[in-house]
């Protein structure tokens, strides 16, 4: 029995031995890794945001009196022409106002009719004394008499006029105020909303707070993407650049566009966890003639592209700490880590510093630090996180890619 046992034992050790000496040989052949050769290609950098569509060019129409709305003419969806009637506020108010004023202008013509007649009666007067009391005809008191009468009456008409004037403006003040009862189209296009009803009270903006809009107008022929970019990619984002917009409505066309403008302030956050994002504004080169604002959309904004230069997949890309040298403290302000590549020579992992420049869909143009032609590591993931410099690693054949 205890032959057997030792048998037993010496057998498991020496099938551990067997074991510890593949796995030994496995790892002095190196780690498997994933290896491509380092090529060129035709990079095109571009920026995702999403927004929603809307009209270059709308018109907010709010009212400028306060009163309650007795005529809606238009729906949503309605085509309008410049001129044309939209709503109405009530206008008994404003007409009555109106009125008034216009008869307080006949009140005031009247008087200055009355104060130019006195005054020219005055100044035939004051003349005729005049002349009398340089003949000797009247005495110095009624020549003085004649004189105050007459400077009074110019007084009176010069006061009469300031009425006269006055009364004017009133009555047009009163004309504006009535026309605010009419509200009309300021601009062909399409009424893209109307927020009030017959009956409701339509509320005037007060000093800084505007009113209540009640209809907006909006130009559909020509609708732009106001898009939210975040603050990691508006750097790239100019002005002029081309874009491709996708209209969740409209899922298998693609619209073209050009960014007409770029945000200069962040977007108003409305809680703190809400990311830091800039407004830009594609204008739709070929909008369907259907389209509507609201509608979700997505923009992808070319920012820039290069032909056949040096690219390596993003996977590839890694960062290392930067070492100080033995006795030497790192310099304030330098860079903590380096991003690099991990290339194979003579059956070892070598890190490469690299400059990055644009970036693509799946690869990264290289502005230096490779030529083109070396053996680079792709891959796996988890190796290429936990590698180090100089360590033995062995390419991998790539799978076989299934049949379709």
């Amino acid at each position: 029995m205890k032959r057997k046992k030792l048998l037993i034992l010496g057998g498991g050790l020496s099938l551990l031995l067997v074991l510890g000496l593949s796995l030994s040989g496995m790892r002095n052949k190196g780690i498997p890794v994933q290896v491509a050769k380092v090529g060129r290609e035709d990079i095109q950098a571009k920026v995702s945001a999403n927004g929603t569509i809307q009209a270059v060019t709308k018109a907010d129409i709010s009212a400028n009196v306060m009163g309650q709305v007795t005529r809606v003419a238009v729906h949503e969806g309605d085509v309008v022409k410049k001129g044309q009637f939209l709503m109405e506020i009530d206008p008994r108010n404003a007409q009555a106002n109106a009125d008034a004023m216009r008869a307080n202008l006949e009140a005031a013509r009247s008087q200055l009719d009355s104060a130019n007649a006195a005054l020219t009666q005055a100044q035939s007067d004051y003349r005729r004394a005049q002349a009398n009391w340089k003949a000797g005809i009247i005495a110095q008191a009624d020549f003085e008499k004649a004189r105050t009468t007459f400077e009074t009456a110019q007084a009176d008409q010069k006061t009469a006029q300031r009425r006269m004037d006055q009364a004017k403006a009133n009555l047009v003040q009163s004309d504006v105020g009535l026309g605010y009862s009419t509200i009309t189209a300021p601009m062909d296009g399409v009424v893209t909303a109307r927020r009030i009803e017959p009956g409701e009270t339509a509320v005037p903006g007060i000093q800084n707070q505007p009113g209540t809009v009640l209809l907006t107008i909006s130009d559909m022929s020509k609708v732009e993407a106001e898009m939210e970019v975040d603050e990691a990619s508006i750097p790239t984002v100019k002005l002029g650049q081309e874009a491709q917009v996708h209209i969740d409505a409209y899922p298998n066309k693609v619209f073209q566009g050009q960014v007409t403008e770029v945000g200069g302030s962040p977007i108003t956050k409305t809680s703190t966890n809400d990311a830091t994002k800039f407004k830009v504004k594609v204008w739709i080169k070929n909008p369907p003639a259907d389209i509507k604002p609201g509608l979700s959309a997505e923009a992808d904004i070319f920012t820039g592209n290069r032909s056949q230069v040096v690219a390596v997949p993003f996977q590839a890309l890694v960062m290392q700490d930067v070492k100080p040298k033995p006795g030497q403290s790192p310099k304030p302000g330098s860079p903590r880590e380096v991003e690099g590549v991990y290339l194979i020579e003579h059956g070892k992992a070598k890190f490469t510093p690299v400059q990055t420049g644009l970036m693509g869909d799946l690869s990264v143009e290289v502005v230096s630090g490779l030529k083109g032609g070396e053996t680079l590591i792709t891959g796996p993931n988890r190796a290429l996180r936990e590698m180090k410099d100089g360590e033995a690693v062995r390419a991998e054949k790539a799978p076989a890619k299934p049949a379709a």
